[in-house]
């Protein structure tokens, strides 16, 4: 299940690359999408036994700090245009 969390991070920076355009815009909401999806697995996870209530607290931070890291990007990339 980590291997698809890790899948599903990589596969939103890759989207937020393609952006043309305010791509701060299209970068939060890629890493809000992100995240919701990564707190949902970790919950689903958490639920089935698979990992403990920390791992799946550690799993949402993780998301939440990628998807500040998306945000600056975009910002970033808004600025050098």
């Amino acid at each position: 299940m980590k291997k698809l969390t890790i899948a599903a991070v990589a596969a939103f920076g890759l989207t937020l690359a393609a952006c043309d355009g305010a791509q701060e815009d299209a970068a939060e909401e890629a890493g809000a999408e992100m995240v919701d999806a990564v707190e949902a697995e970790a919950e689903a996870m958490e639920e089935a036994g698979e990992i403990t209530s920390e791992e799946a607290d550690a799993m949402g931070d993780a998301a939440e700090e990628k998807a500040d890291e998306m945000e600056a990007e975009g910002e970033a990339m808004d600025k050098a245009e």
